[in-house]
Protein backbone atom coordinates (compact mmCIF):
# COMPACT_ATOMS: atom_id res chain seq x y z
CA UNK A 1 0.00 0.00 0.00
CA UNK A 2 1.50 3.40 -0.74
CA UNK A 3 1.58 6.01 1.54
CA UNK A 4 -0.97 8.66 1.81
CA UNK A 5 2.38 11.18 1.01
CA UNK A 6 2.71 9.24 -1.96
CA UNK A 7 -0.57 9.24 -3.43
CA UNK A 8 -0.62 13.24 -2.81
CA UNK A 9 2.06 13.56 -5.07
CA UNK A 10 0.55 11.47 -7.63
CA UNK A 11 -2.77 13.69 -6.94
CA UNK A 12 -0.88 17.08 -7.72
CA UNK A 13 0.83 15.88 -10.24
CA UNK A 14 -2.30 14.95 -12.65
CA UNK A 15 -4.23 17.81 -10.93
CA UNK A 16 -1.79 20.71 -12.22
CA UNK A 17 -1.77 18.85 -15.67
CA UNK A 18 -5.31 19.05 -15.67
CA UNK A 19 -5.95 22.23 -14.91
CA UNK A 20 -3.56 23.81 -17.08
CA UNK A 21 -5.38 21.89 -19.92
CA UNK A 22 -8.56 23.60 -18.88
CA UNK A 23 -7.07 26.98 -18.02
CA UNK A 24 -5.61 27.42 -21.78
CA UNK A 25 -8.38 25.89 -23.68
CA UNK A 26 -10.76 27.83 -21.70
CA UNK A 27 -11.61 30.65 -24.46
CA UNK A 28 -12.66 27.38 -27.09
CA UNK A 29 -14.63 25.42 -23.98
CA UNK A 30 -18.48 25.34 -25.26
CA UNK A 31 -21.41 23.33 -23.89
CA UNK A 32 -20.85 19.28 -24.68
CA UNK A 33 -23.51 17.91 -22.91
CA UNK A 34 -26.26 18.18 -20.17
CA UNK A 35 -27.07 16.12 -17.65
CA UNK A 36 -29.60 16.53 -14.59
CA UNK A 37 -31.36 20.08 -16.44
CA UNK A 38 -30.82 22.09 -19.45
CA UNK A 39 -28.17 24.26 -17.19
CA UNK A 40 -26.22 21.60 -15.35
CA UNK A 41 -23.82 21.35 -18.19
CA UNK A 42 -20.85 19.64 -19.72
CA UNK A 43 -17.95 21.19 -22.15
CA UNK A 44 -15.81 19.71 -23.86
CA UNK A 45 -13.07 20.95 -21.72
CA UNK A 46 -14.81 18.48 -18.88
CA UNK A 47 -14.45 15.39 -21.54
CA UNK A 48 -10.93 16.67 -22.21
CA UNK A 49 -9.78 16.76 -18.57
CA UNK A 50 -11.04 13.61 -17.35
CA UNK A 51 -9.24 11.81 -20.39
CA UNK A 52 -5.90 13.17 -19.17
CA UNK A 53 -6.39 12.43 -15.63
CA UNK A 54 -7.00 8.66 -16.39
CA UNK A 55 -4.86 8.42 -18.93
CA UNK A 56 -1.97 9.51 -16.38
CA UNK A 57 -3.19 7.68 -13.58
CA UNK A 58 -3.35 4.76 -15.81
CA UNK A 59 0.71 5.51 -15.99
CA UNK A 60 1.20 5.88 -12.02
CA UNK A 61 -1.37 3.29 -10.49
CA UNK A 62 -2.29 1.02 -13.44
CA UNK A 63 -4.35 -1.48 -10.73
CA UNK A 64 -5.98 1.33 -9.15
CA UNK A 65 -9.79 2.06 -9.41
CA UNK A 66 -11.30 5.23 -10.96
CA UNK A 67 -14.36 7.08 -9.75
CA UNK A 68 -14.73 9.75 -12.65
CA UNK A 69 -17.49 12.80 -12.98
CA UNK A 70 -18.05 12.66 -17.11
CA UNK A 71 -16.90 8.68 -17.78
CA UNK A 72 -17.64 5.30 -16.72
CA UNK A 73 -16.33 3.51 -13.68
CA UNK A 74 -13.15 1.84 -14.23
CA UNK A 75 -12.45 -0.69 -11.67
CA UNK A 76 -9.15 -2.12 -9.79
CA UNK A 77 -7.57 -4.18 -7.73
CA UNK A 78 -5.41 -2.56 -5.18
CA UNK A 79 -8.22 -1.33 -3.01
CA UNK A 80 -7.47 2.43 -4.12
CA UNK A 81 -10.20 4.64 -5.85
CA UNK A 82 -9.16 8.02 -7.37
CA UNK A 83 -12.46 10.32 -7.27
CA UNK A 84 -12.35 12.90 -9.81
CA UNK A 85 -13.57 15.63 -11.10
CA UNK A 86 -12.44 17.28 -13.95
CA UNK A 87 -13.84 20.55 -13.43
CA UNK A 88 -15.93 21.27 -10.79
CA UNK A 89 -17.92 24.86 -11.49
CA UNK A 90 -18.34 24.35 -15.16
CA UNK A 91 -20.43 27.26 -15.32
CA UNK A 92 -18.27 29.92 -13.88
CA UNK A 93 -15.40 27.95 -16.19
CA UNK A 94 -17.62 28.97 -19.43
CA UNK A 95 -18.40 32.19 -18.32
CA UNK A 96 -14.38 32.93 -17.80
CA UNK A 97 -15.16 33.53 -13.87
CA UNK A 98 -12.26 31.75 -11.62
CA UNK A 99 -13.95 29.93 -9.24
CA UNK A 100 -13.80 26.26 -10.36
CA UNK A 101 -11.02 23.99 -9.90
CA UNK A 102 -9.62 20.34 -11.02
CA UNK A 103 -10.46 18.26 -8.82
CA UNK A 104 -8.33 14.41 -7.42
CA UNK A 105 -8.69 12.49 -4.75
CA UNK A 106 -7.41 8.82 -3.43
CA UNK A 107 -9.61 6.58 -1.08
CA UNK A 108 -8.97 3.18 0.39
CA UNK A 109 -12.43 0.93 0.64
CA UNK A 110 -15.99 1.08 -1.22
CA UNK A 111 -15.88 4.53 -3.59
CA UNK A 112 -18.61 5.66 -1.21
CA UNK A 113 -18.46 8.43 1.00
CA UNK A 114 -20.36 6.59 3.89
CA UNK A 115 -17.60 3.38 3.56
CA UNK A 116 -14.54 4.87 2.24
CA UNK A 117 -11.33 6.49 3.75
CA UNK A 118 -9.46 8.98 2.02
CA UNK A 119 -5.95 8.89 1.98
CA UNK A 120 -5.01 12.27 -0.23
CA UNK A 121 -6.22 14.72 -2.54
CA UNK A 122 -5.76 17.89 -4.44
CA UNK A 123 -7.79 20.66 -5.81
CA UNK A 124 -6.28 23.10 -8.58
CA UNK A 125 -8.38 26.29 -8.88
CA UNK A 126 -9.06 28.63 -11.69
CA UNK A 127 -6.53 31.03 -9.75
CA UNK A 128 -3.81 28.71 -10.36
CA UNK A 129 -3.65 27.96 -6.76
CA UNK A 130 -2.87 24.02 -5.27
CA UNK A 131 -4.60 22.56 -3.01
CA UNK A 132 -3.47 19.47 -1.19
CA UNK A 133 -3.41 17.26 1.96
CA UNK A 134 -2.75 13.42 2.88
CA UNK A 135 -4.22 11.99 5.88
CA UNK A 136 -2.51 12.75 9.10
CA UNK A 137 -0.02 14.59 6.88
CA UNK A 138 -1.75 17.84 6.97
CA UNK A 139 -3.40 20.27 4.41
CA UNK A 140 -1.76 22.72 2.03
CA UNK A 141 -2.00 25.56 -0.22
CA UNK A 142 0.73 25.82 -2.60
CA UNK A 143 3.51 25.48 0.04
CA UNK A 144 1.81 27.12 3.03
CA UNK A 145 0.84 24.68 5.56
CA UNK A 146 -2.83 25.13 6.43
CA UNK A 147 -4.23 25.49 10.19
CA UNK A 148 -7.49 26.71 11.31
CA UNK A 149 -7.39 27.18 14.96
CA UNK A 150 -10.53 29.66 15.66
CA UNK A 151 -13.41 30.98 14.12
CA UNK A 152 -16.42 33.42 15.12
CA UNK A 153 -19.88 32.35 16.76
CA UNK A 154 -22.22 31.73 14.09
CA UNK A 155 -23.50 35.26 13.81
CA UNK A 156 -20.37 36.21 12.85
CA UNK A 157 -19.65 33.86 10.63
CA UNK A 158 -19.05 34.40 6.90
CA UNK A 159 -21.62 31.31 5.26
CA UNK A 160 -20.84 29.38 1.90
CA UNK A 161 -23.43 27.50 -0.18
CA UNK A 162 -24.57 26.29 -3.27
CA UNK A 163 -27.46 25.35 -5.56
CA UNK A 164 -28.50 22.26 -7.42
CA UNK A 165 -29.34 22.86 -11.24
CA UNK A 166 -32.73 21.43 -10.76
CA UNK A 167 -35.20 24.60 -10.62
CA UNK A 168 -37.60 22.85 -7.53
CA UNK A 169 -34.08 22.48 -5.06
CA UNK A 170 -32.74 25.07 -6.23
CA UNK A 171 -36.43 27.12 -4.66
CA UNK A 172 -35.84 25.14 -1.63
CA UNK A 173 -32.68 25.66 -1.37
CA UNK A 174 -33.52 29.38 -1.25
CA UNK A 175 -36.10 29.17 1.50
CA UNK A 176 -32.89 27.90 3.34
CA UNK A 177 -30.88 30.50 3.01
CA UNK A 178 -33.57 33.14 3.60
CA UNK A 179 -33.80 31.57 7.17
CA UNK A 180 -30.02 31.37 7.43
CA UNK A 181 -29.53 35.14 6.37
CA UNK A 182 -31.02 36.53 9.90
CA UNK A 183 -28.22 33.99 11.89
CA UNK A 184 -24.96 34.67 10.55
CA UNK A 185 -22.62 37.75 8.93
CA UNK A 186 -23.35 36.81 5.47
CA UNK A 187 -23.57 34.17 2.56
CA UNK A 188 -21.90 33.40 -0.27
CA UNK A 189 -22.49 31.71 -3.48
CA UNK A 190 -19.51 31.32 -5.45
CA UNK A 191 -20.09 28.47 -7.32
CA UNK A 192 -17.70 25.32 -6.91
CA UNK A 193 -17.81 23.29 -3.98
CA UNK A 194 -14.33 21.69 -3.78
CA UNK A 195 -12.68 25.76 -4.09
CA UNK A 196 -15.65 26.48 -1.28
CA UNK A 197 -14.33 23.61 0.86
CA UNK A 198 -10.66 25.23 0.38
CA UNK A 199 -11.34 28.19 0.91
CA UNK A 200 -13.21 27.03 4.76
CA UNK A 201 -9.89 25.26 5.13
CA UNK A 202 -7.91 28.54 4.87
CA UNK A 203 -10.23 30.92 6.79
CA UNK A 204 -11.34 32.91 3.99
CA UNK A 205 -14.56 30.97 4.77
CA UNK A 206 -16.04 30.48 8.03
CA UNK A 207 -17.94 27.59 7.29
CA UNK A 208 -20.27 26.19 4.24
CA UNK A 209 -22.66 23.61 3.83
CA UNK A 210 -24.67 22.08 0.22
CA UNK A 211 -27.18 19.33 -0.27
CA UNK A 212 -26.98 17.25 -3.23
CA UNK A 213 -23.04 17.39 -3.86
CA UNK A 214 -21.34 14.20 -5.56
CA UNK A 215 -18.75 12.14 -4.31
CA UNK A 216 -16.30 13.95 -6.78
CA UNK A 217 -17.20 17.57 -5.89
CA UNK A 218 -16.05 16.56 -2.02
CA UNK A 219 -13.25 13.89 -2.23
CA UNK A 220 -10.79 15.66 -2.24
CA UNK A 221 -11.71 19.02 -0.52
CA UNK A 222 -13.22 17.47 2.69
CA UNK A 223 -10.01 15.68 3.38
CA UNK A 224 -8.38 19.30 2.56
CA UNK A 225 -10.15 20.85 4.89
CA UNK A 226 -10.27 18.22 8.06
CA UNK A 227 -6.54 18.17 7.66
CA UNK A 228 -6.64 21.77 8.17
CA UNK A 229 -8.76 21.40 11.61
CA UNK A 230 -12.42 21.89 10.27
CA UNK A 231 -14.97 19.69 11.12
CA UNK A 232 -16.68 18.34 7.55
CA UNK A 233 -19.76 16.04 8.00
CA UNK A 234 -23.07 15.15 7.02
CA UNK A 235 -26.51 16.51 9.17
CA UNK A 236 -26.44 13.31 10.90
CA UNK A 237 -22.94 13.82 12.50
CA UNK A 238 -21.52 11.09 9.91
CA UNK A 239 -19.55 10.91 6.90
CA UNK A 240 -20.47 14.27 4.30
CA UNK A 241 -22.46 12.95 1.61
CA UNK A 242 -24.89 13.86 -1.28
CA UNK A 243 -28.20 14.19 1.57
CA UNK A 244 -26.23 17.29 3.06
CA UNK A 245 -22.42 18.49 3.80
CA UNK A 246 -21.65 20.74 6.60
CA UNK A 247 -18.01 22.49 6.93
CA UNK A 248 -17.21 24.49 10.20
CA UNK A 249 -14.88 24.36 12.91
CA UNK A 250 -16.01 21.86 15.73
CA UNK A 251 -16.89 24.53 18.53
CA UNK A 252 -19.61 25.94 15.82
CA UNK A 253 -20.25 22.46 13.84
CA UNK A 254 -23.20 21.84 16.08
CA UNK A 255 -24.44 25.61 16.26
CA UNK A 256 -24.83 25.45 12.50
CA UNK A 257 -26.29 22.05 11.94
CA UNK A 258 -29.22 22.90 14.71
CA UNK A 259 -29.95 26.47 13.19
CA UNK A 260 -29.85 24.26 9.53
CA UNK A 261 -32.71 21.78 10.98
CA UNK A 262 -35.14 24.42 12.16
CA UNK A 263 -34.23 26.34 8.68
CA UNK A 264 -35.86 22.84 7.20
CA UNK A 265 -32.44 21.28 5.68
CA UNK A 266 -33.70 18.17 7.52
CA UNK A 267 -32.42 14.44 6.60
CA UNK A 268 -35.42 13.91 4.35
CA UNK A 269 -34.82 16.64 2.15
CA UNK A 270 -31.99 17.22 -0.40
CA UNK A 271 -31.36 13.41 -1.60
CA UNK A 272 -30.97 12.89 -5.26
Amino acid sequence: MPTPDTLMHVARTVATEAATLVIDGRARAEVAATKSSPIDIVTQMDLAAERLLRERLAEFRPDDAILGEEGDDSPGTSGITWVLDPIDGTVNYLYGLPHFAVSVAAVEGEPTPRTWSPLAGAVHDGSGVLWSASKGGGAWRDGERLVRTHAPALDGTLLATGFQYVAERRVRQGEIVTEMLGRVRDIRRLGAAAVDLCLVAAGQLDAYYEHGLHPWDFAAAALIAQEAGVRVAGIDGGPPDERLTIAAMPEVWEHLREALVEAGADLSWGAP
